[in-house]
């Protein structure tokens, strides 16, 4: 009996528990969240900077940015918690034990209510058993 219980209850908690994807888009909009309201110690939480981490940002004139990685979880005053919101759709991913890329959409709107869109590559890691970034890749889109 008490082997069936205990099988029981093992088998209701492994349900419970997030896939990788699930763990994997809960860290991206949590990132996305801290970025807005300014919280860096969330923010840095979400990262795990490594001597290969690169953030390349284009800009919509067709030039490109690459952003020292330290940025993500040191960033300077003005740089986080301009408040909005962003909602992120059309997740693809590849997972590969504890490694993977993901790419999304991202639509940001601004307290002002000015709207961007932006295609988005993110490469993460596991680490201690939880997800980090490690790289991004981010390239504004026009909607017509």
């Amino acid at each position: 009996m008490k082997s069936i219980f205990l099988l029981l209850v093992l088998t209701i908690s492994i349900s419970y528990g997030q896939t990788d994807e699930e763990s994997i888009i809960s860290l991206l909009e949590r990132e996305s969240s801290t970025w807005r309201s300014g919280d860096i110690e969330g923010h840095a939480n979400c990262w795990s900077i490594k001597s290969y981490s690169r953030i390349f940002v284009s800009t919509p004139d067709g030039n490109s940015i690459d952003v020292p990685p330290e940025m993500m979880i040191n960033p300077p005053a003005n740089m986080m918690g301009n408040g909005g919101t962003s909602k992120n759709t059309n997740y693809k991913m590849n997972v590969s034990g504890d490694n993977a890329w993901v790419s999304h959409d991202e639509e940001s709107t601004t307290k002002e209510g000015v709207i961007t869109y932006t295609y988005e590559i993110r490469m993460l890691e596991k680490i201690g058993g939880e997800w980090k970034l490690v790289g991004q890749s981010i390239h504004p889109r026009k909607m017509e």
